[in-house]
């Protein structure tokens, strides 16, 4: 390895679930790419992303805090991020790094970079597919290899968008994992979804005229992530052919999950459900990471940061909530982190306490689903949290209660500063205050086109005609 310090390549996949991706064990040949990519690497088992959705998500990536030490919960985060907290474009800024992100303009959880460059990340070409992975590449690649030529090491942040909707994958992905009869009169399978008021417009912008099986919509999920994985491989050919692969650092990893046709939730990221929690987290670096490793111990998306820097060798002497992965990693003794504080807020504000056994989920207020105020699922016996036991657990319900509320007070105490879940009360833009009612909630929500829901993500606000009001 030359005298410079080591490169960092960090891939941020919006909306991937792990339980999606084949070297995670999917029954299904997602990821080929990747899984080849893990073989080099560390792949973490149990990596979680205890904050939904985007904005805290990669707040807490790139800045090695929770969401108490970020004060960031919303999606719609008023104003910018903190200036307590140091990003990691700005850290290795600092170390002589030239740093560039893709994807991510406009988010206040993206501060810091030198450049950035945007690509079209969400709405269909003219036709009527979305070549997401191709457009950042078309972005990504000459980027890389002007980084290359520069005596700076960098640091290059791609936010991939395939795995968020809408899911289009470009053919011959579309039909890789789905031969049925997507119109099927019969199939009743999204009849509930198209119930769904809040959403339901959006979905019609997509959705092939008439389609009736949720089947075929999991499917452009799947194939969406198929597709980007090949993109990703086209990535780890130019960073080979300009002979950086044993100088730098790569990681795969995501901000948050994704729920499909469950939970009534219908192809989004809100809920607090293990769809959205469970992400991927695969490093390689050759000499410096050992080949093949699998981690499972638990581990969260805050511990990403201090990582990165260790395997670097720089010293912020910032005070991480995160911590290092590799004593993980070297097989060393680490008091594993196996309960969580978990918060949501997209387009419902919740937050809850989850063990290795049990989840709470509790609302701060009501929500467009109409859900209970107080969930519980033993997720052991009920993997798929199919059966809220909240009346008849008592015990339990109030011990994890007192848990999360005792953790709450702790990071009170410690960053001086107010849970932010609980002081978020415009999160969803309307300038109403909480909802006071599911109905009111239900009738206030809207969200109509892929134009609208980029925006929701980015500073400016939504086109007028579309804007949401309050009921």
């Amino acid at each position: 390895m030359s005298g410079k310090k080591p490169n960092l390549l960090l891939l941020g996949i919006d909306s991937l679930r792990r339980d999606h991706m084949s070297c995670y064990g999917y029954d299904r040949l997602t990821t080929p790419h990747i899984d080849r990519f893990s073989q080099d690497g560390v792949l973490f088992e149990q990596h979680f992303s205890p904050s939904i959705p985007t904005t805290p998500g990669y707040a807490s990536m790139l800045t090695g805090m929770d969401c108490f030490g970020t004060d960031v919960v919303a999606l719609r985060h008023g104003g910018p991020l903190g200036s307590h907290v140091t990003t990691l474009a700005e850290v290795l800024e600092k170390e002589g790094y030239n740093t560039t992100c893709v994807g991510f303009t406009g988010n206040p959880s993206s501060r810091g970079f030198q450049k950035y460059i945007d690509y079209e990340g969400w709405g269909p070409d003219a036709s009527g597919r979305s070549p997401k992975a191709e457009n950042l590449n078309r972005a990504a690649i000459p980027e890389l290899r002007r980084l290359a030529e520069d005596d700076k090491p960098f640091f290059l942040f791609l936010r991939h968008m395939d795995p968020h909707s809408p899911y289009l994958p470009p053919a011959p992905f579309e039909r890789m994992f789905y031969g049925g009869d997507e119109k099927d009169p019969d199939n009743r399978s999204l009849d509930d979804l198209y119930q769904f008021k809040p959403f339901v417009d959006y979905f019609r912008s997509w959705f092939p005229e008439g389609c009736t099986d949720s089947a075929y919509i999991d499917a452009q999920y799947d194939g969406a992530v198929a597709y980007m994985d090949a993109g990703i491989q086209t990535i780890f050919t130019a960073l080979a052919a300009l002979g950086l692969e044993e100088e730098t650092l790569v990681i795969v990893t995501a901000d948050h999950g994704e729920t499909l046709n469950e939970h009534d939730c219908y192809y989004d990221h809100h809920g607090l459900y293990e769809t959205n929690l469970r992400i991927p987290l695969i490093l390689r670096f050759p000499g410096k990471l050992p080949a093949g490793k699998r981690v499972a111990s638990p581990t969260q998306i805050k511990d990403v940061m201090p990582t990165i820097l260790e395997l670097l060798g720089v010293d912020s002497g910032i005070d991480f909530d995160g911590r290092s992965l590799l004593p993980l990693v070297r097989g060393e003794e680490r008091v594993p982190e196996s309960e969580m504080y978990i918060t949501e807020c997209t387009w419902m504000r919740k937050h809850g306490w989850r063990t290795p056994e049990w989840k709470l989920i509790v609302a701060l207020e009501p929500d467009f689903h109409f859900k209970p105020a107080v969930e519980l699922y033993n997720l052991i016996r009920d993997p798929e949290e199919l059966h809220n036991v909240a009346d008849d657990e008592p015990d339990v319900l109030e011990l994890l209660k007192a848990r999360m509320d005792a953790h709450i007070a702790r990071r009170e105490r410690a960053t001086g500063r107010a849970n932010p879940i609980t002081v978020n009360l415009n999160w969803h833009g309307l300038g109403c205050g909480p909802f006071q009612s599911s109905q009111q909630a239900f009738d206030s929500l809207h969200i109509g086109s892929p134009r609208t829901a980029r925006s929701l993500q980015a500073k400016e606000k939504p086109a007028e005609a579309e804007k949401p009001t309050p009921a």
